[in-house]
């Protein structure tokens, strides 16, 4: 399994450049200026993995499974980790705009794709197959809290939070690994079966 680590570790320590915090309303008009992203077929953009002490690291490939989700991951070595919240995730565009600059692994999710995560597209219980890998939404919300805020400043927070954007799961979605398989960076990501829209 090829790992990369940052040029500049990140951990669950690390903080923010306060210089590259963008404005709501910076964040809203550039989100509205883009293009959807795909709804059917899209690709995996990144892997990452939260090990010791949160440093993460960049995967080329992973195996998933239901029982640790991502090998090594931080959520495995919870004491009770829940299932709902396996794997986190966020839509690559959305995580570059807020990012505005920064490293991406500051997120602390695992798996970021090119993929319209709505709530319209991928209602809780909708399918993904990704790879050889079946993945299912789950109905956790993934929201922003102090680490998101320290780390992207309070308009990220506030953007990811709005009510007249929440549907659209800025802040990413949950999956959790319904069967096992490899995932590849750059692989295709399908849309397998869609849940109902609550």
């Amino acid at each position: 399994m090829g790992i990369k680590l940052q040029t500049q570790p990140v951990d669950s320590t690390s903080v923010g450049d306060p210089a590259r915090y963008a404005t709501l309303d910076y964040l809203e008009r550039t989100l509205a200026g883009r293009p959807l992203a795909p709804q059917d077929i899209g690709r995996v953009a990144m892997l990452v993995r939260r090990g010791t002490g949160g440093l993460r690291q960049t995967l080329d490939r992973v195996h998933l499974t239901p029982a640790v989700g991502v090998p090594g991951d931080a959520w495995g070595r919870q004491q009770n980790p829940q299932p709902a919240a396996q794997i986190a995730v966020m839509q690559i565009d959305v995580a570059a705009l807020i990012a505005n600059g920064q490293p991406l692994t500051l997120f602390g999710d695992s798996l970021f794709l090119e993929l319209d995560l709505s709530a319209q597209n991928l209602p809780p219980g909708s399918r993904l197959r990704v790879g050889s890998t079946l993945l299912e939404v789950t109905p956790e919300p993934h929201n922003g809290c102090a680490k998101f805020r320290g780390r992207f400043g309070p308009d990220a927070l506030r953007f990811v939070s709005k009510p007249d954007l929440r549907h659209r799961n800025l802040r990413g979605i949950y999956l959790r690994v319904i069967e096992p398989g490899e995932v590849v960076v750059g692989g295709p990501i399908e849309v397998a079966s869609r849940a109902a829209c609550p």
